[in-house]
């Protein structure tokens, strides 16, 4: 810091570890920056505003940018560039994170652009970069003069041994059952993020409940720091957002009542017809022109003298929208579309329905459809990570893509947005607790839900489509697992939980409350709550409503198809593992890599390698598989003292013979040893070729190795060896190419038939 420069550092202990603030030392420029520590994790997070507002749009345009610098982890870039180039999806699930509590903090109306920008400096793996953002991008928010309700805190909650943990440490987070992120204001939760092992409703309740005990004392410490700051001068007083009405307060109520007359004849028309979404927009839309159409005739001067009434009146408009639909479900308990507040749309479930993937499932709940493809790959197929984390590379892989037709809609196709990463990930989350291990299944696992309809949830649909998928693909997971997507409207004291909401009522709700599980408990849950003042007894009651709404989604899917297929597709590749003496690993590979492409070039398989031993062939041929195993256990199987070989003769001289006992492969040298001329046979030899001659085929045992390491051979004991068996009576032919035989390494198939 410089020492010219007024700065403030302040701290607070949480969870045995010092959450610190500083203002003042960096970034000055911004309209509010603080630099936030907690452990050895520092982010830098910088405020910034426009002066005026953006013209034209009809939304607050806030923007949230999570930059990763691989230096905070003592990285460097991968790559040929070997710079950050963009975001990766952590950093793109980050920015998620910490727009979604903040977002709703700003006033409505508010159009001017803010940009929030987090730099990660440094990284302990005990902190979490982005729960610490989350932090001190309130409180640079609150010291800035952009207009911000209050401040919030966030805290991440896991679970160890039954027990909740505040902030834990990578140790305890490895065994933890619980991945919770929670934000919130002094008042209430605003923001829910989870990945869980099947946890129950209870302990979830509770972990929120816990969480937000530890946020009223985040948010108090920013409101004290705040104020500390104010009285160095490092605070500045908020902008007061000056909102002039271009139309007087009696044509303004003569419009709303104009508006909602059409409005609710409109409504009552579409419950009437039973509409769906395209009826209903088109009948809303219809309803609005009228409305436009009226008011044009009443207050034809508003028209001619404000450019801008237009805009204005189209607000009022939404607005009586917005409270009729929602009088509705308070009052009546009905819904746009007829249904009752726990009323599940229908379901339809199928499987197999794309004859050359590995699996794939289509779930269509209303008007949002989802169809999953399941693909089955090898190891080496696992992506790798470049970014801050310990992980470094995953075998499960979620996509999940909107395409505008899904709405009816037209716009560019180009790479998924943040909206599709962060669907994409909720479902992955939803779905990893229950897949099986990498010992049980080798393989990488790619789901790709494709949204073919939309109107409500289509995450919680990819969650069931991938569900059905993953059966009818044949990987054996733990559980089905279902998603439901649950909302609420809150008049007064008035509550009404709604299950299965539609993209409209997700709009107009207070709360969009996305829930997902096995038949035994939760495995991922994101929530956004739009109300203040949602009480503990509120979310007590909509994860029971998801709980049994998510038991009937279950029972729909299990008519469909109830566990894995025992069988892989025949187009997947089956996964054979090999276990060898990892100092064997070289010769597998060879010089350059010579000799595994060899491998791969003859038997058309793909083979990795781990160090400790392990190697894993996959192929869809069993035949090439069958060959590779063979060509693998060939090259580094050992001789074996005291087993019988049947060897060929590869040279003579004068005091014995030289005999390869096990052949070599793909160029590599065999396994051969010298039978001594008083090894081969019970009487005296006066010459070697009197017995054997090159390139015959010889029994000999393997009797031991001499000071050099040379194989010693016998054909003297063997031939004994097989007189005492009488004709070889109970003995096999041993063949040094049966895998079955070979010492040392061992070998399983993996894949199902």
């Amino acid at each position: 810091m410089l020492k010219n420069r007024v700065n403030l550092t302040k701290s607070i202990n949480l969870a045995t570890r010092e959450l610190s603030f500083n203002v003042g030392g960096l970034a000055n420029q911004a309209n509010g920056s603080v630099l936030a520590r907690y452990g050895d994790t520092m982010v830098l997070v910088t405020a910034t505003a426009s002066e005026e507002p953006r013209e034209g749009i009809d939304f607050f345009p806030l923007t949230v940018d999570y930059e990763e610098r691989l230096y905070a982890a003592g990285k460097i870039p991968g790559g040929f560039i070997k710079r950050e180039g963009k975001p990766t999806e952590k950093a793109t699930l980050s920015s998620r994170l910490i727009d979604r509590p903040l977002r709703p903090l700003f006033p409505e109306g508010y159009r001017n652009d803010v940009h929030i920008v987090v730099t990660v400096l440094s990284v302990d793996q005990d902190n979490r970069p982005n729960v610490t953002a989350i932090n001190g991008a309130s409180a640079a928010l609150a010291l800035s003069d952009i207009p911000f309700y209050t401040p919030v805190g966030a805290v991440w909650i896991g679970r160890v041994d039954g027990e909740l943990v505040v902030n834990p440490t990578i140790g305890q987070w490895e065994n933890s059952d619980l991945d919770l992120i929670v934000a919130g204001t002094k008042d209430s939760v605003v923001m829910v993020e989870a990945g869980a092992k099947e946890v129950s409703e209870d302990v979830m309740l509770e972990a929120i409940e816990l969480a937000h005990k530890e946020i009223k004392k985040i948010v108090t410490f920013i409101e004290e720091f705040v104020k500390e700051a104010g009285e160095k001068g490092l605070a500045k007083e908020k902008i007061k957002i000056a909102v002039e009405s271009g139309i007087e307060e009696e044509a303004r109520e003569n419009i709303a009542g104009i508006s909602v007359r059409i409005l609710q004849e409109t409504i009552e028309s579409v419950l009437d017809r039973a509409l769906k979404k395209k009826g209903r927009e088109k009948a809303t839309k219809d309803a609005k022109e009228k409305i436009l159409e009226e008011v044009a005739n009443k207050y034809p001067e508003i028209f001619d003298d404000n450019e801008d009434a237009e805009k204005e009146i189209k607000q009022i408009i939404e607005k009586k929208e917005k409270e009729i639909i929602r009088k509705l479900i308070v009052e009546s308990e009905k819904r746009v579309d007829n249904r009752g507040p726990k009323e599940i749309r229908p379901i339809e479930c199928t499987v197999g329905i794309l004859p050359r993937a590995h699996g794939s499932g289509l779930f269509t709940r209303g008007e949002t459809q989802v169809l999953t493809v399941g693909t089955l790959g090898a190891l080496g197929e696992e992506q790798i990570l470049d970014g801050l984390e310990i992980e470094e590379s995953k075998q499960y892989l979620h996509h999940y893509n909107f395409p505008p037709y899904s709405v009816g809609e037209t716009r560019p196709m180009r790479g998924p947005g943040r909206r599709e990463i962060g669907h994409g990930a909720l479902a992955e989350k939803a779905l990893e607790c229950v897949l099986p291990s990498e010992e049980e299944f080798p393989y990488t696992i790619r789901l790709v839900s494709e949204v073919l309809e939309s109107n409500g949830s289509s995450s919680m649909a990819s969650v069931c489509g991938s569900s059905l998928a993953l059966m009818d693909a044949g990987v054996p997971i733990k559980a089905p697992v279902a998603g439901i997507a649950m909302g609420l409207v809150k008049e007064g004291e008035k509550v009404v939980i709604l299950t299965d909401i539609q993209g409209l009522e997700d709009a107009l709700g207070d709360m969009d409350f996305k829930v997902a599980g096995t038949g035994t408990g939760i495995t991922a849950l994101q929530m956004d709550i739009k109300a203040d003042d949602i009480t503990t007894d509120v979310l007590r009651s909509a994860l029971a409503q998801a709980h049994e709404a998510r038991m009937a989604i279950l029972e729909k899917m299990n008519e469909t198809i109830e566990e894995p297929r025992e069988d892989l597709s025949p187009y997947a590749p089956r996964i054979f593992r090999i276990l060898i003496d990892p100092d064997k690993i070289r010769d597998i590979i060879g010089p350059g890599g010579k000799t595994i492409k060899k491998i791969i070039d003859e038997t058309n398989v793909k083979i990795d390698i781990e160090d400790d031993g392990r190697v894993f062939i996959a192929s869809v041929d069993k035949e090439g598989a069958d060959r590779a195993i063979e060509i693998i256990e060939g090259i580094t199987e050992e001789v074996e003292v005291g087993k019988i070989y049947l060897g060929k003769v590869t040279r003579t001289t004068g005091f014995g013979a030289f005999v390869e006992v096990i052949p070599g492969v793909l160029g590599t040298a065999g396994k051969e040893g010298m039978v001594h001329i008083s090894q081969l046979a019970h009487e005296r030899v006066e010459k070697v070729e009197d017995i054997v001659k090159e390139g015959e085929e010889v029994l000999v045992k393997a009797t031991g190795f001499d000071q050099m390491g040379r194989l010693r051979l016998s054909r003297k004991e063997a031939l004994k060896d097989r007189e005492d068996n009488k004709e070889g009576r109970g003995r096999k032919k041993h063949n040094p190419r049966t895998r079955e035989k070979t010492k040392g390494t061992t070998h399983k198939k993996v894949g199902k038939d």
